[in-house]
């Protein structure tokens, strides 16, 4: 094989790499499951403040799921992670009942909810395909003990 020629397979073999490169990152960045990508919109947040508030003065509220690992606040029915088949099967059945329009609030707070969280997403997206038109998401940007209990939120009674 020539120089010349050596030198082009070795040009093409570059190009198609990079447009491999690219292709697959396009593609895992459009991903709404993956971490960083929110499919929630920002008016779908809901400040723990908000959810303290309304559970500590015993006001009527939506159903709130546990679907991460951490502890349940108060009235919360605990799914587990989501981002595992049988509790996102669980939170399926558990939601499979409800009207459509019922008012649902997701939480885990095991990590950062806006760049790790691995729970949020799965079960938010599985709401949605199920057709939930006011899910909410709790915001906890930084995780449950951070954001909830060291405010002095309420956590279910053991």
């Amino acid at each position: 094989m020539t120089n010349a020629k050596l030198l082009r397979l070795l040009c093409a073999t570059s190009i198609l790499f990079c447009f491999a490169t690219t292709a697959r990152a396009q593609v895992s960045s459009l991903n709404p499951s993956a971490p960083g990508i929110n499919p929630w919109t920002q008016d779908q947040l809901l400040a723990p403040a908000t959810l303290g508030e309304q559970l500590k003065a015993n006001k009527p509220h939506a159903l709130i799921l546990n679907i991460g690992k951490v502890e349940d606040i108060k009235n919360a029915k605990h799914i587990g992670a989501a981002n595992q088949k049988e509790n996102l099967d669980k939170l399926t059945k558990e939601v499979s009942p409800l009207p459509r329009n019922t008012e649902l609030i997701i939480y885990c707070g095991c990590c950062p909810l806006a760049t790790k969280c691995p729970n949020v997403r799965p079960a938010f997206l599985e709401l949605k395909r199920l057709g939930f038109t006011n899910i909410r998401v709790l915001n906890l940007p930084t995780n449950l003990q951070t954001d909830w209990i060291s405010k002095g939120y309420p956590l279910a009674e053991k």
